[in-house]
């Protein structure tokens, strides 16, 4: 009646209705990919079609299916099965103690459903699609995973148990900002009131997460993963540390590690901004670029760099019988 791409979208905006409750016009049209003068005329039609679609006036509307109101069974397109079979598929390795029993009954029920063709072709991109997630060597509790998401969500306190690298196991107090995956580890970042400042924590070392009442305002400009571990970067540490690298912004964010450093667009370059307590980290980080750089601060780092260079230079003269010697018969 309205074509199969605007059938589709009332379809995704009734199940988003269904699953959400409440959810406002911008962010439905942002998740339609559509204007929000569109997300009206889609309401409207919903409505026409019988579906008890309210919605509220002003400029932030949202819209929402009448309390009480379910929709019959869910049916997938061949693509999007396609989709959420490869979804499931990613899901495996992205590190999460107990998932793995979630995600193999996910996938069964899917494929249960399913034509025999279709079936066919996700068992076949099963057994040929290889996704390429790092596999930390420490799981992630899903229930740690659970909690800090609806902290965020909800703006709710935590207490957590914590194990550290260099502090050993301490309990604390965090205002979860946000919660994301970077090579291989789920990873929060947060205000630390034990340690009175914004800290990174890596989820695997959560030991025991318990929500609270207490609630908290994020700062302004905190609201998105990159300005998350941006603000972490520049938080102070013992070694402020400024590289300016003489590339543009991709190739800068390319080559460096996703956490860590800030980086800023100047007329010269793209300078690198950390606070660490571990300049030799930095210097390892710096011998694996692939474009020239000038190190700001601190001078320390310099000394730092080239002791790595003249390690570097050691090693690259080494020969298989100069080993056997040092190392005797």
């Amino acid at each position: 009646m309205y074509g199969s791409r605007p059938t589709t979208r009332l379809l995704s905006m009734l199940e988003l209705l269904q699953a959400r409750g409440r959810i406002g016009g911008p962010e439905l049209a942002r998740r339609l990919e559509v204007g929000e003068r569109t997300v009206r005329r889609y309401a409207v039609m919903l409505q026409e079609m019988g579906m008890p679609v309210e919605g509220e006036r002003g400029r932030h509307g949202a819209y929402s299916l009448r309390s009480g109101y379910k929709l019959p069974p869910m049916m997938f397109t061949e693509e999007e099965a396609l989709g959420l079979s490869l979804g499931l598929l990613a899901a495996r390795r992205l590190g999460l103690a107990g998932a793995a029993p979630a995600v193999e009954g996910a996938l069964a029920k899917l494929e249960r459903v399913m034509p025999d063709a279709l079936r066919g072709r996700a068992r076949t991109l099963e057994d040929t699609v290889s996704v390429a997630v790092a596999r930390p060597t420490a799981s992630a509790s899903s229930a740690s995973l659970l909690t800090l998401a609806a902290a965020v969500g909800e703006r709710k306190r935590v207490w957590m148990r914590y194990r550290s690298g260099s502090s050993g196991e301490t309990e604390r107090a965090v205002d979860p900002y946000g919660v994301m995956h970077r090579e291989g580890y789920w990873y929060m970042v947060g205000h630390c009131h034990l340690r009175g400042g914004l800290r990174l924590f890596r989820v695997d070392r959560i030991l025991e997460a318990t929500l609270l009442e207490e609630t908290f305002e994020r700062p302004k400009g905190l609201d998105s993963p990159e300005a998350l571990l941006n603000a972490v970067a520049d938080t102070p540490d013992e070694w402020p540390v400024e590289v300016l690298l003489e590339t543009g912004m991709e190739d800068a964010r390319w080559q460096l590690p996703p956490i860590g450093f800030s980086l800023v667009r100047t007329d010269r370059g793209i300078l690198m901004r950390c606070s660490t307590s571990n300049l030799d980290w930095v210097a390892h980080v710096l011998a694996g670029l692939e474009c020239s750089f000038i190190i700001r601060r601190p001078a320390e780092l310099r000394e730092t760099l080239e002791r790595r260079a003249l390690e570097l230079s050691i090693l690259a003269r080494r020969t298989e019988t100069e080993t056997s010697i040092e190392n005797g018969p």
